[in-house]
């Protein structure tokens, strides 16, 4: 991904799997939304509506750094190169994925979620704190409506771990 020629659908990509996030939410990701330290989604952008916070590995804040120069003075992180004002396209990371040779069956934006729950768990990550990284809702009514717990400590650790995994992976 890194060789992507195109700098800023690179660092969507990037972005995309460095988070785990939904493709929605990369898509409509706002400068204004960035911390230093975490990405503050508001509940109304989110499937479950309700307010979501991706701590940011080092490697993010890195893509961060090399993006904002190029879309820092757009409302958008992902800025759409053709139409004015707009997000990127819903298809622009799949597209971008295509391009650089990745098939359907390899791999999809959604698939960079699923990549993450699954090496996570196989890597024995607490399953709550992988589930709230995913801003999935407890399964079990009981339980959900006891457990509010945020986990911040180990989804800071965890999305430090998940960008250093991909890196070892990527040389």
């Amino acid at each position: 991904m890194k060789a992507y020629p195109y700098t800023v659908m690179r660092c969507a990509m990037l972005f995309s799997v460095y988070t785990a996030a939904r493709p929605g939410e990369v898509r409509y990701a706002e400068w204004s939304e960035i911390k230093p330290d975490m990405w503050d989604i508001p509940a109304e952008k989110m499937k479950m509506k309700r307010r979501h916070i991706v701590p940011l590995s080092s490697q993010v804040k890195a893509v961060l750094e090399e993006l904002r120069p190029i879309t820092g003075t757009s409302r958008w992180l992902f800025p759409s190169p053709r139409n004015d004002g707009h997000c990127m396209s819903e298809n622009g990371v799949r597209v971008a994925l295509r391009t650089i040779g990745f098939t359907k069956e390899q791999i999809t934006p959604h698939g960079f979620r699923a990549m993450f729950s699954t090496i996570a768990n196989e890597h024995g990550i607490n399953r709550d704190v992988i589930e709230r990284q995913l801003a999935h809702v407890e399964g079990n009514s009981v339980r959900g409506a006891y457990n509010h717990a945020e986990y911040m400590p180990e989804r800071v650790r965890l999305m430090q771990w998940w960008a250093d995994y991909l890196d070892v992976l990527s040389q």
